[in-house]
């Protein structure tokens, strides 16, 4: 036993699984074994109390199985359909694991578009909470059938770590097929070595991590780490760990030293600017003034219209921006209280002359400091 594990255990109420390719699939399409193990784990979790969220890959996989397909796939078109016919199989394959433990599950798919709207956001954290009241596991996919780039969450690493924000779930455990996190790919030295505990995800840890990825894959490792480095910045530890071992999850709540753990960052930003920092695409930008970038990167102030010198895109009220200096480096991003035409029209302007120009003043910022996001955060956790 150790003392960080069972620590960070012993207050874990909601938990966040996510399940790669790798770990669902074996030689023969889905490995039923390995879901049937994990479903029996999940389950005696949740008889002890655990609410428990699933997110799961498998689709695309189970779909080339099923039409004998090998190889990866040319085209999103192909992609897309052979997720559409693997993902009832998956849905079946889950459903009727936990149905062998009298236990039940409910199908959520999900495009970027569904967490970029704050009423759709809210509306998918009251469904997901009400299942878990019920006891009913939630398995989340992309909806990769509709997906395109505009609309994808890029891998379920990245899904997986908006997800813990929409639950708050107190933990993250992210099964792949390696042990955890290594100083060096093991595949390609012998002399590589697993790294039980990280407490602060540096630029050495990033770069021991690769982008490789397996063919029924979409996230290597380096996803990984970006994946916990963003849900350690709100507060949520994160494992990743060996999703074939048997009683894996079990044995992580019990405090064993399983995978790689990183822990919780001491300084943390809420779960409202989360959203604004990792869900939301930008629409536009606003260049400011050195006054301006002072008053919100030191002195943690909202951005008025007499620091704004340019205005660039086309965005309506309440979207979401990026702030940039006169040479165009990323200082913070947040959601703007005016259009673009409207900020165009009151740049470099005293709040006191809004209403004479417009003929309406709402607001006196632009973008009020809550609802904004500075660059360190952004940076640290990109």
């Amino acid at each position: 036993m150790n003392d960080i594990r069972l620590e960070t255990v012993s207050s874990v109420k909601k938990i966040l699984i996510k399940i790669g390719s790798a770990v669902l699939t074996g030689s023969d399409g889905l490995d039923l074994k390995i879901i049937d193990s994990l479903v029996q784990d999940m389950c005696d979790l949740t008889r002890r109390g655990f609410s428990i969220v699933v997110v799961t890959s498998g689709a695309i996989a189970s779909g080339k199985h099923r039409l004998g397909l090998a190889g990866p796939l040319k085209s999103m078109p192909e992609k897309q359909a052979t997720a559409a016919i693997g993902q009832g199989r998956l849905m079946r394959v889950y459903s009727k694991a936990f149905e062998k433990n009298n236990l039940y599950v409910a199908q959520i798919l999900l495009t970027l578009a569904d967490l970029t709207d704050r009423q759709r956001y809210l509306n998918i954290r009251n469904t997901l909470s009400t299942l878990m009241e019920w006891h009913v596991t939630p398995i989340i996919n992309e909806n990769d059938t509709v997906a395109v780039d505009e609309i994808k969450f890029g891998d379920n690493d990245n899904l997986a770590a908006m997800i813990a924000n929409v639950i708050e779930a107190d933990l993250l455990i992210n099964l792949t097929a390696t042990d955890g996190l290594y100083d060096c790919n093991p595949s390609q030295s012998k002399k590589a070595r697993l790294i039980p505990l990280i407490r602060e995800i540096t630029d050495a840890i990033e770069s021991a991590a690769t982008d490789e990825t397996s063919l029924v894959g979409t996230g290597g490792m380096k996803s990984k780490i970006m994946a916990a480095k963003k849900v350690t910045s709100i507060g949520i530890p994160c494992i990743i760990a060996p999703g074939k071992r048997k009683k894996v999850l079990s044995d992580i709540m019990a405090g064993r030293e399983i995978g790689t753990l990183f822990l919780p960052q001491t300084s943390r930003i809420n779960s409202k600017k989360y959203w604004i920092a990792f869900t939301l695409r930008p629409r536009g930008r606003l260049i400011i003034d050195d006054g301006a970038k002072k008053a919100l990167v030191d002195k943690g102030k909202s951005l008025l219209p007499s620091g704004i010198t340019a205005v660039e895109g086309d965005f309506g009220t309440g979207d979401p921006v990026t702030c940039v200096d006169g040479e165009g480096a990323l200082l913070a991003k947040g959601l703007v209280n005016y259009s673009a035409d409207d900020i165009r029209s009151i740049l470099g302007l005293k709040t006191s002359q809004i209403f004479s120009v417009l003929g309406h003043k709402d607001y006196d910022e632009v973008i009020h400091r809550d609802n904004l996001v500075i660059s360190g955060d952004l940076k640290k956790n990109r």
